[in-house]
């Protein structure tokens, strides 16, 4: 679980949802393909292979002879609704193209940005990172989510969050990646020191990587670092810990009560192994509000966890688990504190 709190750039505060994942026919995601500035074109379906889910969905085969005799004999019928929404979703974040130009029939007062501001997470079809919506594709989003009445001069703070609580989950989607990615024994040698431990190691890759970039040096960690291959919004879809603590939070309210997420997303991760090898990890993440401060900054708390599909991600989650209660359950922190104040004495 990491804490969020962005700076907002106007006196506006951003709504407490986001916009771009209220449940619609089709979900919208944090990252929207790239367009024109000025406009959008609606291209085919981007599926091509014939087993991909979506494409079964867009164009269902008939399953027998009989069916197959009653579609050639049938009159030509017109593209269905469901079909050809599917036919406009991007495969890699599920969701439409999203226009960057002022509709003419927008209600906003005033000019919005175009520009896109590019993350710190790389993709996994391109050598490139993912790009945030600009303000006025965030504006036209939350249009056809049906936000018409959200004030124009708010947008751009919105943006910010979104783009900051996205910035912090990669970071602790990479943090798992560094844990786990070189195998289980390096994986519990980091464990086993607790959450402390992990933090320590977080802090030492930070002050390298401030390091080789003021020196001009290359990562050696750059071929195998994690990237994001495709995601999606599910805020319709609360995760399996979300019902089991919405639950206790009705049994033990004094101890669990708190709001439900308002947004999950789902992100598929590219693990690159140092052997070369490739797995694909889907990691949940579960938005959490933490309400308003006195300064008039929301706070947001993220969870985020691989996604129990596999028992190594079960493993996974155990390992951290356990190897942080094992860390404190064994006076860890003060076998830490006794060895660093040796080492300031030497």
């Amino acid at each position: 679980m990491i804490p969020a709190k962005p700076c907002t750039r106007t006196n506006k505060p951003p709504q407490a949802a986001c916009p771009m994942h209220k449940p619609s026919d089709s979900n919208a995601a944090p990252f929207p393909p790239r367009l024109d500035q000025t406009s959008s074109t609606t291209s085919s379906c981007p599926v091509k292979s014939p087993n991909h889910p979506l494409k079964s969905l867009a164009n269902p085969q008939p399953s027998s002879a009989s069916e197959q005799e009653q579609q050639r004999h049938a009159p030509p019928s017109t593209t269905t609704s469901s079909s050809f929404s599917l036919s406009k979703l991007n495969p890699l974040n599920y969701m439409p193209s999203l226009s960057n130009a002022r509709p003419a029939d927008s209600p906003q007062q005033i000019a919005l940005p175009l520009e896109r501001e590019i993350s710190s997470i790389p993709r996994g079809d391109t050598n490139s990172n993912w790009e945030y919506p600009s303000p006025q594709q965030m504006f036209n989003a939350m249009l056809r989510k049906g936000y018409t009445d959200t004030p124009a001069d708010a947008v751009e703070s919105m943006v910010a969050v979104h783009n900051f609580l996205n910035e912090g989950a990669w970071q602790e989607i990479e943090e798992w990646e560094r844990v786990f990615g070189k195998g289980f024994g390096h994986a519990w040698e980091v464990c086993s020191r607790g959450e402390q431990g992990i933090a320590l190691d977080r802090a030492r890759n930070e002050m390298q990587s401030a390091r080789r970039q003021a020196l001009g040096l290359l990562d050696p960690d750059e071929e195998i670092r994690p990237r994001l291959v495709r995601f999606m919004g599910r805020p319709g879809d609360p995760t399996p810990k979300a019902r089991m603590l919405s639950f206790l939070g009705t049994v033990m309210p004094e101890k669990f009560g708190r709001e439900p997420p308002f947004d999950r997303h789902d992100w598929y991760v590219a693990r690159n192994y140092p052997d070369g090898k490739t797995q694909e990890v889907r990691y949940v993440i579960d938005y959490y509000s933490g309400g308003v401060q006195e300064t008039g900054e929301p706070v947001f708390y993220l969870d985020i966890r691989p996604a129990l599909d596999t028992p190594t991600a079960a493993v996974e989650r155990a390992m951290r688990w356990g190897g942080d209660v094992w860390h404190r359950a064994s006076g860890g922190a003060a076998r830490v504190g006794t060895e660093q104040q040796s080492r300031s004495e030497r």
